[in-house]
């Protein structure tokens, strides 16, 4: 049985966009397909028409400045993220998420685009890029237009994207200045799946010895991917030191949601492992911004 009927590649966003339209049954993008051909084939996703190669459209496969702001296509392989130096320089917590993305085989196939649209609540990408305060762009038949990443997400594997009719084009993130810094670690199980058990992304600015500006995201905390924004509000214009670490822990354990998964780690336990790895991050990025 085949997978889909019909398999187009199209070079640039109107022309995949005009395939979408004029597909005869349902349509999906692909481009690495790490998520997307298992889904298929071990019919955990509906019958697809049409599948729309997106890996030929320059405008999803470009990692580049755009004056004050950083673009990473939708397109690009997260292995390339991983050893670029822009990407370095500027979302340190995004290539060390790449890093950690399966092994280096599925690395060099799989993409940041399709992390993010797989909408699952701690997919090391968008836990990174929700840190780094990305937004996405998103090309209809209507136009181009910007969002916040967060609302990218509507429930576990469930995406605001209208399928069949739009494109996740690529990520903007503002460029790193002097005394800002970010990091993301995660804690998974040694036996080989590549789930984690919980994830953590930390942006931040230090004025002197004070938190001026942190964003902090913790995967999975919720159906969607979340910040913890109690524990934001909390450190922000505090003194990095002792008391704030504490305090800002205690604000991340009352704001977050975690489950229990039979795949991964109970509840209490995540909240066990949260308290070394929020502490062990923070420290990392404060580190970077000094």
């Amino acid at each position: 049985m085949n997978l889909w009927q019909e398999f187009i590649r199209p070079a640039t966003l109107s022309q995949a966009l005009k395939a979408f339209a004029e597909s005869r049954g349902p349509a999906l993008p692909i481009a690495g397909g790490t998520d997307l051909m298992l889904d298929l084939a071990q019919g955990r996703h509906s019958p697809i028409h049409t599948l729309v190669d997106v890996t030929s459209i320059a405008e999803m496969t470009v990692l580049e400045l755009r004056g004050d702001e950083l673009f990473v296509g939708a397109s690009v392989p997260v292995s390339r993220i991983v050893s670029d130096r822009l990407a370095g320089a500027h979302a340190q917590a995004l290539t060390e998420a790449c890093e950690l993305i399966a092994g280096p085989q599925v690395r060099n196939v799989a993409t940041l685009g399709g992390n993010v649209a797989h909408a699952l609540p701690a997919a090391d990408g968008t836990i990174a890029l929700l840190a780094l305060n990305a937004e996405a762009e998103i090309a209809g038949l209507y136009g181009i237009r910007r969002v916040p990443l967060n609302e990218l997400f509507l429930g576990p594997g469930k995406s605001s994207l209208k399928h069949g009719e739009e494109l996740l084009v690529g990520f903007y993130l503002p460029l790193s200045k002097l005394g800002q810094a970010s990091c993301f670690k995660r804690i998974m199980r040694p036996q080989g799946v590549a789930l984690p058990i919980i994830n953590l992304a930390i942006w931040l600015e230090s004025a002197d010895d004070t938190v001026k500006q942190i964003r902090i995201a913790v995967g999975p905390g919720a159906p969607t991917p979340w910040r913890a924004t109690e524990a934001e509000k909390l450190m922000t214009g505090k003194p990095m030191n002792e008391e704030t670490i504490n305090a800002g822990l205690d604000a991340v354990l009352a704001q977050i949601g975690f489950r229990s998964s039979p795949r991964r780690a109970s509840a209490d336990y995540r909240r066990h492992l949260v308290e070394g790895l929020f502490k062990d991050t923070l420290e990392t990025a404060w580190q970077r911004a000094k």
